[in-house]
């Protein structure tokens, strides 16, 4: 990744570079926290969701447009984070998020029309709430590893999943007891004590910035600054002339692995967010009571720390497509256990949901996080994965929304769910075309390339 330019530290940056060990893992704590909080605070309109549908009775499609909203929105923000994130720093960003996200929940206590909550919690929640997600965090965390990238990113990123465990249950108990509007409240508070704060101290782009480098390795001496910076750095790069490439925007969106990049993701969160708005309900209708449901849900996120950690780190190891291929798999056996409970609502098919959903579908957040900065290193990674995200955000908003259209015109959610499972399918055949093994290897692979290389050298 692009470094930034040397410049003087100032006594607060060098005590941070002079901890006990590398800055990197503070910051990936730092965004653990961040999403731990901030994308579960977004993703709470699934437990909003059935109390609005109560008190105001707007049909499904209407209500669910909410998150639809929002995720066009986050869309359209999100070239324009992009550029900024690769100009400045991301603990502005982060900062200006948290407010903003804060003050749209407050505002959404006020509301009495659609186009109230379309305004707060569609565009300032979940729009500019998207600075706090995936799509935020992963235009400047990879900046901070090479070799271990996905494990990395799979840590940070499996925040959200120890976060939905204490605040899902929490929410709904709230939601239950006082009220929507008293939930709200709550995660507007939670927002301004604890994110905004850490991330406007703490938070940095690049280890440059405090002037280490990435992995935590020793700065190059003037005798290697033209040198190779490892043998197994060389050995990862399969496309030369693609590696040795300035990556701006326009040079990316000429390449066909660009715009199947941007399938693979859209389709990606398609099916992901699809089953999360509509899921709460589903197996409230079918049966499960609302605090089992939430738990579920809860469960589901807390499961994919597993899979965002393990497969994560797999994917440094076996690459990309394997793990996106894994994740995308398990999707389709959540979508398959949740028509087979339609038919009977037993335990065996919400848990094999809950774990399929969270061990293997939630392992997509720690390869998007990371595949698109194996193939568009460079200083304009930000704007490039900004439009990435654009793309693939229209899917996630997408998904909720073609869904509880298609339960407002059957009666049932058959239809969506299985438009879902094609999803699920075109996701995977993306990815292996996307092919970022044919650009840059991933760690593992490059150890093997290169012990084979061995083997054969005289």
């Amino acid at each position: 990744m692009q470094m930034t330019p040397d410049r003087p530290l100032s006594s607060f940056d060098r005590k941070l570079a002079s901890f006990p060990f590398y800055y990197g893992w503070v910051v990936v704590a730092i965004v653990f926290v961040t999403m731990g909080v901030g994308v579960n605070v977004r993703t709470s309109f699934s437990l909003l969701y059935p109390s609005i549908l109560d008190e105001f009775g707007w049909d499904r499609g209407t209500t669910a447009a909410v998150f639809t909203i929002g995720f066009i929105g986050g869309g359209l923000f999100s070239p324009l984070i992009g550029r900024f994130m690769d100009v400045s720093s991301p603990r502005y960003l982060l900062s200006l998020s948290a407010l903003a996200v804060s003050c749209g929940l407050i505002l959404s206590t006020y509301s009495t029309e659609p186009w109230h909550l379309y305004l707060s919690l569609g565009v300032m929640m979940i729009g500019m709430g998207v600075v706090m997600t995936y799509v935020g965090h992963a235009m400047f965390l990879p900046n901070w590893f090479q070799r271990k990238r996905g494990l990395a990113v799979g840590l940070a990123f499996s925040g959200v999943g120890f976060g939905s465990i204490v605040l899902m249950p929490l929410l709904q108990e709230t939601i239950l007891e006082q009220g929507w509007r008293q939930a709200c409240w709550g995660m507007a508070v939670l927002l301004l004590v604890v994110v905004l704060p850490l991330n406007f101290f703490l938070q940095r782009k690049h280890p440059a910035e405090i002037g280490l480098m990435p992995d935590g390795d020793p700065r190059p001496t003037l005798s290697e600054q033209g040198e190779e910076a490892s043998p197994l750095q060389d050995y990862t790069i399969v496309d030369r002339n693609w590696a040795a490439t300035d990556w701006s925007l326009s040079r990316a969106m000429r390449t066909g692995a660009f715009w199947w990049l941007c399938l693979t993701c859209c389709t990606g969160l398609y099916v992901w967010y699809a089953v999360q708005v509509h899921q709460t309900r589903y197996l409230v209708e079918i049966g499960i009571s609302p605090i089992e449901a939430s738990f579920a849900l809860g469960l589901v996120g807390f499961a994919g720390v597993v899979g965002q950690v393990f497969l994560g780190h797999l994917s440094d190891a076996l690459g990309r497509e394997w793990i996106w291929t894994i994740a995308s798999g398990g999707f389709a056996l959540c979508y398959f256990f949740l028509l087979l409970m339609e038919y009977q609502a037993s335990p065996f098919f919400l848990y094999g949901m809950v774990l399929t959903q969270g061990v293997l579908g939630y392992a997509l957040a720690s390869v998007f996080g990371s595949m698109p900065a194996d193939l568009f290193q460079g200083r304009s990674y930000g704007t490039i994965l900004g439009v990435v995200s654009l793309i693939a955000l229209m899917g996630g908003g997408a998904g909720p929304w073609v869904t509880g259209l298609l339960y407002d015109l059957t009666g049932n959610y058959r239809a969506g769910f299985g438009v879902a499972l094609v999803m699920c399918g075109i996701s995977i055949l993306g990815v292996w075309v996307t092919a970022p093994r044919k650009k840059r290897l991933v760690a593992g692979q490059a150890r093997k390339r290169a012990a084979a290389a061995a083997a054969v050298s005289p």
